[in-house]
């Protein structure tokens, strides 16, 4: 077979970046829009308060059960078939979303989408990780949660637009997500397979013995202490630093109304300014993730966000501590959340296993967040306690990231492209920055003498 080079086949790294990295968009859309849109339903079709419950739980779920079975299909049978078989199926479920007359369609439409969304996380996150370079695979990642921030504005604006509709502006609320889904369906037509996968599973169907190839379920990792390590400081820390955004965004504006003492306004203007807060912290992560100053910039993120819980119970909760919690959250989270996860996530396992470990680990968050959120409201009555416990909580998963990538063992796209430099990008080292990898073929952390 002669040598495949993607470098001559494959759009540029930042188109990839962008078409694939919108399903964080359409994530966040999906999930604000139906808060909102099910609202304006309650009346026209007759949802009751626990309906509306119900349904908001199973988009919760499916998305949980979508991130597990997608990782695994992604790493199975490829990327793109995937990716287009998901924003296929949101977008037959927003259609349902829009059309239904009852809670019967209504559920299956937010099982398709919540099935969809969570399917392409991990799936359109490994497509752009192994279309990037190692200079800038992690700019390419943390990219993804700017198009998950703009994904959030965007169903804030359309609910701010559509809001005073009644079921119309739900509908219109819905045809955003399934038009926005149909539109990168389309434009995932132009991007091919990844090299790096189809490399890894040709070698994986002839019975080679490459480090992409051997490693290919969840047993490789339970079996194998590198990668057990990274796995399990993965589940910890993004499970856990989860429930404190998860609780934020379920019941802040709970606690900014009923104790803080401001108006839904106010509290619904102070989100929107740290959303764009959140978004500046993002371009800084994007500039310095690639650099040695990764995990100095995650150090103070860790400080910032599990110390932000802690300044309205120090202070009190009223206005300025209420506003300085908020700040200082998002800038923590823009460096010690949801984006260094992404970017742990694809450089500490090979090929055939770097989807699925990601759609473990979100699978896990959603639903140990989702339990979390039903024994909260009980909580929230002594708001000091709740967040004194959310502290400790967010500061134990962050230990679990700093434990588990202070100091990696290994980079994997290091690592394949040393033993295989076939498929090293134009322009790759052997190491990124963050990464101290310098292991040999004979001291592969995937050698059969580990496992």
């Amino acid at each position: 077979m002669p040598p495949h080079h993607p470098e001559t086949t494959s759009p540029s790294p930042w188109l990839v970046a962008l078409i694939c990295g919108m399903a964080s968009y359409i994530d966040a859309a999906a999930i604000v829009s139906s808060g909102t849109a099910l609202v304006l339903y309650q009346h026209s079709i007759g949802l009751t308060e626990s309906q509306i419950g119900i349904l908001s739980a199973t988009l919760t779920l499916s998305i949980a059960v979508g991130a597990l079975t997608g990782g695994q299909l992604g790493d199975r049978f490829g990327r793109r078939a995937v990716f287009l078989v998901t924003m296929a199926m949101i977008v037959a479920g927003s259609v349902l979303l829009i059309l239904a007359p009852g809670v019967g369609l209504l559920m299956a439409g937010m099982v398709l989408v919540g099935l969809g969304s969570g399917a392409d996380l991990p799936v359109s996150l490994a497509t752009i990780s192994e279309a990037a370079s190692d200079h800038h695979r992690g700019k390419l990642v943390g990219f993804s949660q700017i198009l998950w921030f703009g994904g959030i504005i965007g169903a804030n604006v359309f609910g701010i637009v559509a809001g005073g509709m009644g079921q119309l502006g739900g509908q219109i609320m819905f045809a955003h997500v399934g038009i926005v889904a149909l539109i990168v369906m389309l434009a995932r037509l132009s991007i091919p397979e990844s090299s790096t996968w189809s490399l890894a599973n040709r070698e994986r169907s002839s019975g080679s013995a490459t480090i992409r190839a051997r490693s290919t379920g969840i047993r490789d990792i339970l079996g194998n202490r590198m990668l057990l390590v990274p796995f399990l400081a993965l589940v910890g820390f993004y499970t856990l630093t989860n429930i404190g955004a998860n609780t934020g965004g379920q019941f802040g504006t709970y606690i900014g109304v009923n104790v803080v003492g401001l108006s839904v306004q106010a509290q619904s203007l102070l989100g929107i300014v740290m959303l764009g807060v959140g978004m500046l912290g993002a371009f800084v992560f994007m500039r310095v993730v690639d650099t040695p100053l990764r995990m100095t910039f995650y150090a103070i993120g860790a400080v910032l966000l599990a110390g932000s819980y802690l300044i309205p119970v120090a202070l009190g909760f009223s206005t300025i501590p209420w506003i300085a919690l908020s700040f200082f959250n998002a800038i923590g989270g823009a460096f010690a959340f949801e984006a260094i996860m992404k970017v742990w996530s694809q450089e500490s396992f090979p090929t055939l296993l770097r989807s699925t470990v990601q759609g473990y680990v979100i699978a896990v968050a959603r639903v140990i967040a989702a339990g979390v959120a039903l024994m909260t409201p009980a909580l929230m009555n002594t708001p000091t306690l709740a967040y004194s416990l959310l502290a400790a909580v967010v500061a134990l998963g962050l230990a679990c990231g700093w434990a588990g990538f202070r100091h990696p063992r290994f980079d994997a796209f290091a690592e394949e492209t040393e033993t295989d430099p076939e498929v090293r990008p134009a322009g790759a080292s052997l190491s990124s920055p963050g990464s101290s990898s310098t292991l040999s073929p004979t001291t592969s952390p995937y050698a059969p003498s580990e496992r």
